[in-house]
């Protein structure tokens, strides 16, 4: 997968590549200051720490505060700081910016409604359209190709910049305001107005596959994000499937979310144990999964380019302690810890404190996830051939 965007400030490339290709607008990250990091993700080699860190939230804070002594904006000084520090994933927000990353916590987002994923010919797909929303009513469907947002050319564009031109990060578009969009259906081609909304999306899609036939049928379970409540919901799937159906967990395109939600999801799977190390500040800490997890059902994780953060740090614990096969593509690679510090005179500065650790010790960031079973085209069709072989589905 393609990296964060080029022409965009830090802002808008940290939240462009967070998003990944949840076209819709989902901002995946963290919990409230104060409580636990945000994003999940797993590290690089030993524990080293990069230049991402060089910076800390005291010296941050610090030229906020004599920017605003000096009648100056602080918000400018605080990202001027994180500028400097080389920190990649580092981000200053206002107000409105963060009330909006806590909303989509709960689900709530501004967008349009769509979800893509890249196509192996590096052109840009609908894969979803959530019902009523703008795309919905504008009679975009699934397979229809996306060209240009806004007269802009979308075709083998870094991901996070193609999210950051549909979202308008660059213009800090809200609620109500229009993108056009380039749509490709076969030989036809046009050009649609959506108004962004304020949607709600399910992070989480559950469905059957294989009923009615002779083998055993599976549960597909598509976890979008790490929004709050989807890892209860995975577990409630996998709790509720027939006794002897397998797994298909698809995590592609799944840009994240919140820690807790994937240490969930994880707990449905394991039996208590190790999910993962992380460091903050230096400070080693561990995620554990909750014990009287389904540790015998088959399951098969699927992964793409797209995999990052949270849905990493899943993927890895379930990896690294044999739980599961991996089919699909290498992972992003985010495996860095944000933090949230309020600023003076408003805002709030996100920093890297430190990294994530599979259960074995592999670090993600920059690295990614190479699945047990590297497929490119038709990974779904190779993943339920996988879990047939494990006896567990179609």
């Amino acid at each position: 997968m393609p990296g964060p965007a080029q022409c965009f400030g830090p802002r808008g490339v940290r939240r462009g590549a967070a998003l990944t290709l949840v076209f819709a607008g989902v901002l995946t990250a963290g919990a409230a200051a104060g409580a636990l990091p945000r994003d999940g993700h797993d590290s690089a080699a030993p524990v080293t720490r990069s230049v991402a860190s060089a910076v800390n939230s005291d010296e941050v804070t610090a030229a906020a505060a004599r920017a605003v002594a000096d009648g100056k904006s602080g918000q400018e000084a605080a990202a001027k700081a994180v500028s400097r520090s080389g920190d990649r994933w580092g981000a200053v927000y206002d107000d409105r910016q963060y009330a909006e990353f806590e909303r989509s916590l709960d689900g709530s987002y501004t967008g349009v409604g769509i979800s893509a994923r890249r196509a192996a010919n590096g052109r840009v797909e609908v894969t979803r359209v959530q019902p009523g929303s703008p795309a919905d009513r504008a009679g975009i469907a699934p397979g229809d190709l996306l060209r240009t947002i806004d007269g802009h050319r979308v075709d083998r564009r870094p991901v996070a910049e193609v999210v950051a031109l549909l979202r308008g990060d660059r213009t800090e578009a809200a609620e109500g305001s229009t993108v056009v969009l380039g749509i490709e259906r076969g030989a036809l081609a046009r050009t649609e107005t959506l108004r962004r909304a304020r949607l709600t999306t399910e992070a989480v899609t559950i469905r059957r596959i294989g009923a009615g036939r002779p083998e055993p049928e599976a549960v597909l379970i598509e976890v979008d994000s790490f929004t709050k409540g989807s890892g209860a919901k995975v577990r409630d799937a996998v709790r509720t499937a027939p006794g002897d159906a397998g797994v298909l967990l698809d995590l592609r395109g799944n840009s994240g979310g919140l820690v807790t939600e994937a240490v969930t999801a994880a707990s449905a799977f394991l039996d208590g144990g190790l999910v993962a190390t992380y460091d903050v500040h230096g400070e080693q800490r561990a995620l554990y999964a909750q014990p009287g997890g389904d540790t015998s059902r088959p399951l098969v994780v699927l992964v793409d380019g797209g995999t990052m953060s949270a849905a990493e740090l899943l993927t890895g614990a379930l990896q690294d302690r044999g739980r599961a096969v991996t089919v699909g593509s290498r992972t992003f690679g985010k495996g860095s810890v944000q933090m949230p510090s309020r600023l003076p005179g408003g805002g709030v500065a996100e920093l890297t404190v430190g990294h994530y650790r599979t259960p074995a010790g592999r670090g993600v960031d920059g690295r990614g996830i190479t699945p047990d079973l590297a497929v490119g085209s038709r990974a779904e069709q190779r993943a339920r051939t996988v879990l047939s072989g494990l006896g567990g589905g179609p």
